[in-house]
């Protein structure tokens, strides 16, 4: 199943800060915005206007003032997202010109008891608890963070590569969320939007023997059995949006991609 996403007019120009903007999501979509027009603030640790480190929030008020929406990208597997999102949501007040704040998020974050999940729940309902104009858009997996996975389980000194059985993933374009976040900032928040999968749902294990042979590995894939309610909530698909089918590119035109 695909649907196209409507897209807003581009003709009407706003000031969006984009955190997390030097990172995989943010450049195509930093890209986007100024294509469309769009001033935008690129903020991250790394930025050279705005370097920014939201998890003590020095430098945020310069960063936002004028700002119409914050795009939040920035987020921390290792930690420390509730933190961040409030200095984001104490910044966005003070300036008193946000009018849209508008989150990434996970599907599943709600289901999977993963930490980095919970936290990410945590910051939709700071968001939504804020009294600020908010919309939140949960996405599958990128198809960046398959390949990350199974690069990953490939460096292990075994000679078939383990991989994760019975865990089913949808993986999505990175380009195609930025598209789709590019399209929701605007002043007009829209709550929580309708989530975004990737075109294809497939086992990690058959994911990897496609990535693998897309670039040019010939290694085994042995898919492991794991213990404990993350895994299991994984196996019942509480990381899959089968209703919301919309991405385009597969995994394996990404891989094939990635060969080249």
């Amino acid at each position: 199943m695909s649907t196209k996403h409507p897209t807003h007019n581009t003709h009407n120009t706003n000031t969006v800060l984009v955190t997390g903007g030097t990172g995989t999501l943010g450049k195509p979509l930093v890209a986007r915005l100024r294509e469309a027009g769009h001033e935008v603030r690129v903020l991250s640790r790394s930025s050279a206007d705005f370097p920014v480190d939201l998890r003590t929030g020095d430098g945020l008020d310069a960063a936002m003032a004028g700002v119409e929406v914050v795009v939040h990208c920035a987020s921390s597997p290792g930690g420390g997202d509730d933190v961040a999102a409030g200095h984001l949501i104490e910044a966005a007040r003070r300036a008193g010109t946000v009018r849209n704040l508008v989150y990434l998020s996970i599907v599943g974050v709600d289901v999977v008891p993963l930490g980095y999940y919970k936290t990410k729940l945590k910051v939709e309902r700071m968001l939504e608890a804020s009294g600020l104009g908010v919309t939140i858009l949960r996405t599958t997996q990128f198809h960046d963070l398959v390949a990350q996975v199974v690069d990953t389980a490939s460096k292990l000194p075994a000679v078939p590569v383990p991989v994760p059985s019975g865990v089913r993933v949808q993986p999505i374009a990175v380009e195609e969320v930025a598209a789709r976040l590019a399209d929701l900032a605007v002043p007009t928040p829209g709550g929580r939007v309708p989530d975004m999968g990737g075109p294809e749902i497939h086992t990690l294990p058959d994911l990897a023997r496609t990535y693998l042979a897309a670039t040019h590995r010939r290694r085994r894939v042995l898919p492991v059995p794991l213990a404990g309610k993350t895994y299991a909530a994984f196996k019942r698909g509480g990381n899959l949006a089968p209703s919301h089918a919309v991405g385009h590119t597969t995994f394996a035109e990404y891989a094939a991609g990635r060969g080249r």
